[in-house]
């Protein structure tokens, strides 16, 4: 027991350690906070590069975890040129940044360097979570954008009924305090509302689990330590953003109810021509599966699929289980779309 307790106390003093995102890439454009990084390769074959958008909150350091379980790694491997956007750390100059700034000037800020970088006419949007709501915003006002290609991964779209929206929905939550008293949201408050979200599991049944993997000899250091790592590093959530996402998506729904506006454009999913993947994850309390499939409803384009896979929110796309089951299939659909000839 007193080996076991040393083992389990050594893992987690040294997570902080722990490299994540590791892949070699390099700095193609900054802007204020946000970089957008190019990945290394020397196995580039498909002419359609990507663009990898996370969420304003955690790191986008999840697309690339580990090696050995890097979404970017795989992506790299099966011949894609990959970019990623990095929304960066807030701080107090970025209180007046909103959702309008992301989607109308650092979304298609980072697309024009990505086609310039490359030198493709067309690119592969890919985004996960509030990231693939705000791509899904951008491409609503930008149907002639120069993208092919839309991959939402468990993207919030109609939260009626679902945690978050019973959450935010309530007058303890002050958005007008909050915005007269501070420039931004800060990530661990973030983060610990989300644990919350299932309390035990999170604060007790985790913990416990390492212990016992360590006690019976079958703890995956790595593994834990990388998800550790990337789970407790949480960016401010700029306050004008912040405020304006709990208000429009978890107060009004209104990206659902087609009552979405940014700087007075009306924001209609309907205009999306681009080849449309929906991922869901069965599992997923974040955006729960049944709140993204009202989606399709609405969805006009010719070439819109849907992938269901198994996993919750983050383990759907980062889990041990995603190199061999859900990022084959998302290849499978994304590589006949991303060669100089649309698929017919």
């Amino acid at each position: 027991m007193h080996s076991a307790l040393w083992n389990y106390t050594h893992i987690q003093l040294t997570t902080a350690d722990t490299p994540i995102g590791v892949s070699s890439k390099d700095v193609v454009w900054t802007y204020r906070k946000t970089t957008l990084f190019r990945y290394r390769s020397t196995q580039r074959k498909h002419p359609v590069p990507i663009l990898l958008t996370f969420a304003l909150i955690n790191r986008p350091d999840i697309f690339d975890l580990r090696p050995g379980n890097s979404f970017v790694e795989f992506l790299l491997e099966e011949g894609y040129d990959v970019f990623l956007v990095d929304w960066g750390y807030a701080d107090e100059e970025d209180a007046d940044t909103g959702l309008d700034d992301y989607v109308m000037e650092y979304i298609p800020r980072a697309i024009r360097e990505v086609r310039r970088a490359s030198g493709a006419r067309e690119i592969s949007l890919i985004g996960w979570c509030i990231g693939a709501a705000l791509t899904g915003m951008y491409l609503a006002l930008n149907p002639d954008a120069p993208v092919r290609n839309w991959v939402p991964l468990t993207m919030p779209y109609d939260v009626t009924g679902s945690t978050y929206e019973t959450l935010l929905n309530t007058e303890a939550l002050d958005l007008d305090w909050l915005e007269d008293r501070a420039s931004y949201l800060p990530g661990v408050y973030v983060d610990t509302v989300n644990k919350m979200l299932k309390p035990v599991p999170n604060f007790l049944g985790t913990p416990w689990r390492l212990y016992t993997s360590v006690e019976d000899g079958t703890a995956d250091k790595t593994a834990y330590q990388s998800m550790a790592k990337w789970v407790a590093d949480n960016p401010n959530f700029p306050m004008r953003a912040f405020r304006q996402w709990v208000t429009w998506m978890y107060r009004e729904n209104r990206l659902a109810r087609g009552r979405m506006r940014l700087r007075g454009r009306k924001v209609d999913l309907a205009k999306i021509q681009q080849s449309i993947l929906v991922v869901t994850a069965s599992k997923d309390h974040i955006a729960p599966r049944d709140g993204t499939l009202p989606v399709f409803d609405v969805l006009t384009s010719p070439d819109t699929e849907h992938l269901d896979g198994v996993g919750g929110h983050i383990g759907l796309m980062a889990g041990s289980r995603a190199r061999g089951t859900i990022w084959p299939r998302i290849n499978d659909w994304l590589e006949p779309r991303s060669q100089h000839d649309r698929p017919e």
